[in-house]
């Protein structure tokens, strides 16, 4: 029994250390994600709150999993990953069952689970917990009170730090579309062996009393006023593999409206591209990135800065062609505001926060 014990907490606190920390390297993304599941709810009031939300779960699976692993007061956080895998296991079996949100983000990004995938590591891990909590009693901890004690709140301080860093440096690990390295109009292209959805245009019109459905080749032989339009709508006919480009969305436009995607990631040699996805809190940054712009232009690169918010960004920037960009797209491109994507045609060569810009400049 004793070793039966040991290899689950091992299992158990393993599991929820690499959940959380693989999130600690991005709090921002799943913020994002527990805001879809408010959107879904009707409980926009907690979109202030998901950042807050993110940091302490975050924060809490790797200590947890500490704590389990080395039986650190086991009677309390028993109970607490009990009520915690209760509530994922909901989560996940919601997500699964409505069809109302693709993936959970589980393990964030960097390994993203389908809704059911999560669903069913949830129901495999209630098992495993429900095994810990049936024989608690027996569990011993590993270390004395004090040097648990240190353990985990060194565990708590370095988790809750490293997400403070990555809010102002960017995540250690980028597992995003607009990583280092990519070049976006490749990531825009459609995977080899893709399949779309066919749809099939279908009517929907009011006989003498009967509904009648057709679709826009089959019209009928005696069609006329006597038809009453009721809809139309468009019908799956045959699904789709699935398969689509990693980046889907991403589009610059002037603010005049018109697109200029194109034109920009063709665009030979280097510049450089300033992401922000609005302009709050602008205050906080604009001195500094400034000054970054000053540096960069007296080197001869284009800079463009890209916002959702384009006029309010010309005002700030006057002297700096500004693109208008969708602001899920840049959630996505920049956690940080604002990002700086040193370009050389479509290609990222460096992604920086422009807390880290100065650094870079010698060089670039």
């Amino acid at each position: 029994m004793k070793k039966m014990l040991l290899l689950v907490r091992w299992m158990v606190g393993l599991l929820f250390i690499f959940s959380g920390l693989i999130k600690v390297n991005d709090p921002i993304g799943l913020s994002y994600k527990m805001q879809e599941f408010f959107e879904v709810w009707n409980m926009h009031f907690l979109n202030d709150y998901a950042l807050f939300f993110s940091i302490a779960m975050n924060s809490f699976e790797v200590l947890a999993g500490v704590a389990i692993i080395i039986g650190w007061r086991i009677k309390l956080f028993s109970w607490l990953l009990l009520l915690l895998i209760i509530f994922f296991t909901f989560l996940t079996g919601y997500a699964h069952y409505s069809g109302k949100i693709k993936t959970c983000g589980c393990f964030g990004d960097c390994l993203p689970l389908t809704a059911a995938q999560s669903f069913y590591k949830d129901l495999f891990l209630l098992v495993l917990i429900l095994f810990l909590f049936g024989f608690k009693q027996y569990i011993k901890s590993a270390m004395s009170n004090a040097w648990a004690f240190t353990l985990v709140a060194l565990t708590l301080v370095i988790s809750t730090g490293a997400q403070f860093y990555v809010l102002k440096h960017l995540p250690w690990i980028d597992c995003l579309p607009y990583k280092v390295g990519n070049n976006i109009l490749q990531k825009m292209e459609m995977p080899v062996g893709a399949t779309l959805d066919s749809m099939q245009l279908v009517f929907e019109y009011q006989k003498e009393g009967k509904t009648i459905e057709f679709d826009q080749e089959h019209f009928p032989e005696n069609f006329d006023d006597s038809y009453i339009f009721i809809s139309r709508k468009d019908k799956l006919v045959k699904k789709g593999n699935g398969l689509k480009p990693a980046i889907v969305d991403f589009s610059l436009k002037t603010l005049g409206g018109v697109d200029t995607t194109q034109d920009v990631l063709t665009t030979k040699g280097k510049y450089v591209l300033v992401l922000a996805k609005d302009a709050a809190g602008m205050e906080d940054w604009e001195s500094a990135v400034k000054k970054i712009l000053s540096a960069i232009s007296e080197k001869g690169i284009p800079i463009i800065i890209v916002s959702a918010e384009g006029s309010k960004m010309k005002n700030a920037f006057p002297n700096y062609t500004v693109l208008n960009c969708d602001a899920t797209v840049l959630k996505t491109a920049a956690r940080v505001k604002p990002t700086f994507m040193f370009m050389n045609g479509a290609k990222i060569e460096q992604k920086l926060s422009y807390i880290n810009v100065t650094s870079v400049l010698p060089n670039f």
